[in-house]
């Protein structure tokens, strides 16, 4: 298994992970509604328009599975959160339920983590909605809840926390 940086290329491939994710990380979450319209179609053209619209220092990253099958991705570059002092983001990170406990999610955030030391950003923050399972990995890394706000998707009103990384 192998971690690199993503290609407009892999766009179909990002997408297909970034629904299937959804649908099994949000399942009681997010109403089932909501979860069964999401479309791998509509979530390619968001990822060709960040493809082709990328800022300065913003990457995106998959991982592979031994045959070279796409199974998960990370991005992250300048926060885009005027409300707290961390000038990098972790904006996403999605594996399939199949790779998820085998370190894969670890390999992907450090790629962002990484990839932000490089070009000069000394702190990182996310959001993550609050009854997301993944919240406890965040905080395994080290991340420490700094804020949080309300989000209201398909009317389910939900609460998303920021996470902090302050600056090493």
């Amino acid at each position: 298994m192998k971690i690199r940086e993503a290609h407009i290329e892999d766009a179909e491939k990002i997408a297909i992970v970034h629904v299937d994710s959804w649908k099994t990380t949000y399942k009681d979450i997010i109403s089932e509604s909501y979860l069964s319209n999401l479309s791998v179609e509509n979530r390619m053209k968001s990822w060709l328009w960040t493809f082709e619209n990328l800022n300065v220092h913003e990457k995106i990253f998959v991982a592979e599975d031994r045959a070279g099958k796409i199974v998960g991705f990370s991005s992250g570059g300048r926060s885009r959160n005027d409300e707290f002092e961390h000038d990098g983001e972790l904006y996403a990170i999605y594996l399939l339920k199949d790779y998820q406990r085998l370190g894969l999610g670890k390999m992907l955030f450090n790629s962002v983590v990484e990839s932000l030391k490089d070009n000069g950003y000394s702190s990182m923050m996310l959001w993550v909605l609050k009854d997301n399972p993944s919240l406890e990995f965040y905080k395994a890394q080290g991340g420490q809840i700094i804020g949080q706000k309300g989000i209201t998707i398909s009317g389910n009103n939900l609460v998303e926390l920021a996470i902090g990384w302050d600056r090493k």
